[in-house]
C-alpha cells in the first residue's frame, strides 16, 4: 500500500512539472505539451497535481475539457480509492 501512495505522490509532483513546463513554453512561444499529454496524466492518476498547476499556474483554466475533466477525473480516483480502502 505504501508503494502506490510513493508512486501516486510522485506522479503528482511530475505531472505539476509538466503542467509548470508547458506555461513556461507558452509564454515563450515555444513547443508544447500536448493537451493529450496532460489530461493522459491526469487520468492515471495525477489530477491533483494538475489541479494545483492548474491554478496556482493559472494554466488551461479557461479549456472546457481541463477546467470541467481533472475536477472529474480526481473525483472519480478518490472514488475508485474509498472503493478500495472499504471493500
Amino acid at each position: 500500500m505504501y508503494i502506490v501512495i510513493i508512486c501516486l505522490i510522485a506522479l503528482n509532483i511530475i505531472t505539476y512539472i509538466v503542467y509548470a513546463i508547458d506555461k513556461r513554453r507558452a509564454k515563450k512561444s515555444k513547443w508544447r505539451i500536448s493537451e493529450a499529454t496532460l489530461l493522459g496524466l491526469a487520468i492515471i492518476g495525477g489530477s491533483i497535481g494538475a489541479l494545483f498547476a492548474m491554478y496556482l499556474l493559472h494554466h488551461k483554466t479557461l479549456h472546457p475539457r481541463f477546467k470541467y475533466g481533472v475536477p472529474c477525473f480526481l473525483i472519480i480516483q478518490v472514488c475508485f480509492a474509498i472503493n478500495l480502502l472499504f471493500h
